[in-house]
């Protein structure tokens, strides 16, 4: 009997430190928020109503997210898809102590050192942001259309792996999605495992 009250403890501490949305799915309105960017200014998901918005999830420490980053791959997107009027946040979800989670000197710093091309970068230290989505790795990409509602959510491309050379030869679900959305047309692959660093709440 004890061991079971000792595993019951033990399951509802794991989804209370997890705490991911299990509601959050492609086709539903995605949660709204405000986040500060290192600058101090509130973002808030609401104003951007109209327009597509891409979420992705960032640790400027975490190997998959350098090999987009040293690669010029991801900056390479957020250039591309902003200069078509999408707005890319890049959220950072690390807590105070843990890996990622940086100055806002430093944040800026590192963003101008990698050519980053984001619309913001927003702060999201208690993690309660990441959590509403289900965010699970850096990166973690999700897209939200001008209605509100998510029509992306996954990883960045199919190949689970560290290496720059595998960027061009893979499957980049990123663009392919932004791609079909500004054309009017369905979301091929609209839902797609996440690879990365687990984040760091």
């Amino acid at each position: 009997m004890r061991l079971k009250h000792i595993m019951i403890s033990l399951l509802a501490l794991l989804i209370a430190i997890t705490g991911f949305s299990q509601d959050l799915k492609v086709g539903k309105t995605a949660p709204d928020f405000s986040l500060n960017d290192p600058n101090g200014k509130a973002h808030r998901l609401q104003e951007y109503r109209g327009k597509y918005v891409v979420l992705e999830w960032v640790n400027y420490d975490c190997p998959f997210v350098k090999k987009h980053y040293n690669s010029g791959n991801m900056q390479a997107l957020q250039s591309t898809y902003t200069g078509r009027d999408v707005v890319w946040l890049s959220i950072n979800s690390s807590a105070p102590g843990k890996q990622g989670n940086f100055t806002s000197k430093e944040i800026l710093s590192r963003a101008k050192e990698h050519g980053a091309a984001f619309s913001a970068y927003l702060i999201d230290a208690d993690g309660k942001v990441g959590r509403a989505y289900g965010a699970r790795t850096t990166p973690h990409i999700f897209i939200i259309d001008p209605q509100g509602q998510l029509v992306y959510a996954g990883g960045a491309d199919n190949i689970r792996s560290t290496k720059v050379e595998d960027i061009p030869r893979a499957k980049n679900f990123v663009s392919l999605a932004l791609d079909e959305a500004l054309a009017g047309q369905p979301i091929t692959n609209s839902i797609s495992k996440p690879y990365g660093c687990s984040v760091k709440y």
